[in-house]
């Protein structure tokens, strides 16, 4: 006669698994609805002037004695355009700027790294002299108007302190690169 003998591991793991079934199958069941996600999807409140996604300023020539002397360049306007805004959904656009931020003048932008020139970095500001931070996502907050708008804006360039006190600044050729976003509100 021939018995069949189930060793005690099996035993364990089948005791072991008829436990822990309620907490491996009882995931399975489906929770009550406790989340939900709305919101409405509309066209963007403007239209941004065709050659206003890629601006150029350029500050030509800058003395580094100039810089010295007074520690930054007189400011260059440049302008956004915004055609065609409908504001009878969105009444208002942010606008931010990101890029990378000059270590010694947080806010301010850091020329690229294949820019010679250095000990000096970019800085934005509104027409009337509000500072645009880099990287601030508070940016500023404009109302829309209906039809077309124009954001005036203004740069200059800034010496950073440690450049000026060391008399290190270093001459060459720079280029900086930010990034502008519209949000619309």
């Amino acid at each position: 006669m021939t018995q069949w003998h189930t060793p005690n591991r099996f035993k364990r793991a089948g005791l072991a698994l008829a436990l822990l079934s309620p907490f491996l199958f009882g995931g399975l069941a489906q929770a009550a609805d406790n989340l939900e996600f709305t919101g409405a999807l509309v066209e963007a409140a403007c239209d941004l002037h065709a050659g206003d996604d890629d601006i150029e300023l350029d500050f030509n020539t800058v003395i580094d004695r100039y810089l010295y002397r007074y520690g930054e360049t007189p400011a260059r306007p440049f302008t956004l355009r915004l055609d065609d805004c409908d504001n009878s959904v969105l009444t208002g656009v942010r606008l931010t700027f990101s890029g990378t931020e000059s270590i010694e003048l947080p806010g301010l932008l850091a020329f690229d790294p294949s820019s010679t020139a250095k000990g000096v970095a970019v800085a934005l500001q509104t027409a009337g002299g509000q500072p645009l931070k880099i990287n601030d996502t508070s940016g500023l907050l404009l109302a829309l108007p209906s039809g077309d708008m124009t954001i005036p804006l203004q740069a200059y360039l800034k010496a950073e302190p440690t450049a000026v006190t060391s008399q290190s600044i270093v001459l060459g050729d720079f280029k900086a690169t930010a990034y502008f976003a519209l949000d619309y509100e």
